[in-house]
């Protein structure tokens, strides 16, 4: 079934892939509609964490984010399709780098690399990163449920020499590379909320106190490997300018969730920028009822 699913979807992705962009806008223009007005998509959840992240907003003010907001989210589900059959060259016009500078200077000290970064902005066509950088690149993510659309979004991402992993492949994967001297570049969104029999630290996201995710700090200080942000701004429709922001290029010297805590406190800024290019529709803020009276400590590898 699973394959058949496959067999019928990809061709219709491979012709969307290779629209001209103007038709491809319009094309999320009508998905937009189709999504935002018929059907509603987590329209619920979108609106709550609005309300709950900005109390103070009003009707108007959250309306007019969540449609810009849909409009945002379905561009970018054409884009990754549009990551099928895009050139190098056009991929380089549209995402651009401000300071790719700091990544190679970090590359010449012959540091590893841990990019952290939120559901903000785009990230499907950050890949595109690996051809200014001679680090090898993996980011962290969640397996497609379909084995066949798995194969392909790996696939795609392979091109630009970056290599997918599962939360479950990520630590004996970068271990074996320190071991083998294998200087890496590792991608983690780390704004995720992660479940509560690993919730190892509480504190205000958006000024909601919720669990967050720290394993990015603990790989970093244990493999010692420097800490990026990446902050990508839409300068307009299809066009995106990344920024780098080092969080700690010597991350054994810094306390116990200080990595951490500066990366919610970039991703705060980013949000509170321009919200509309935040990813509402995920339930970050699901386990904010549930604090334990005890706090887990913060595992050791």
């Amino acid at each position: 079934m699973q394959l058949a699913v496959y067999i019928f979807a990809y061709p219709i992705l491979w012709f969307i892939s290779i629209l001209p962009f103007r038709l491809l806008y319009a094309f999320s223009d009508f998905i937009y509609f189709i999504i935002y007005n018929i059907i509603g998509y987590r329209k619920k959840i979108v609106y709550d964490n609005l309300t709950l992240v900005f109390p103070n907003k009003s009707e108007k003010e959250k309306k007019a984010i969540m449609r810009k907001f849909y409009h945002h989210f379905c561009d970018m589900m054409l884009e990754a399709v549009k990551s099928m059959t895009i050139s190098e060259a056009e991929m380089k016009k549209r995402f651009t780098f401000t300071n790719i500078d700091l990544i190679n200077n970090l590359e010449n000290k012959n540091r590893s690399i841990i990019l952290m970064c939120s559901h903000y902005g785009s990230w499907e066509w950050i890949f595109v990163m690996q051809t200014y950088c001679k680090n090898v690149g993996y980011a962290v993510y969640k397996r497609l449920a379909n084995p066949h659309f798995d194969k392909l979004f790996k696939r795609i991402r392979a091109k630009y020499n970056s290599h997918l992993i599962t939360t479950k492949e990520t630590i004996p994967t970068l271990i074996k590379a320190k071991r083998d001297g294998i200087k890496t570049i590792n991608g983690f969104v780390s704004d995720q909320s992660p479940k509560l029999d690993r919730a190892f630290y509480w504190r205000k996201f958006m000024g909601i106190k919720v669990p967050v995710h720290t394993g990015a700090e603990v790989l970093a200080k244990k493999l010692d490997m420097s800490v990026v942000f990446f902050n990508v701004k839409r300068l307009k429709r299809g066009y995106y300018q990344c920024t780098y922001k080092t969080i700690a290029e010597d991350p054994k010297t810094t306390k116990e969730h200080e990595i951490t805590d500066n990366f919610i406190a970039l991703a705060e800024a980013d949000i509170y920028n321009a919200p509309q290019y935040y990813l509402w529709t995920h339930k970050r803020w699901k386990h904010r009822d549930k604090i334990p009276v005890t706090l887990k400590k913060t595992p050791k590898l």
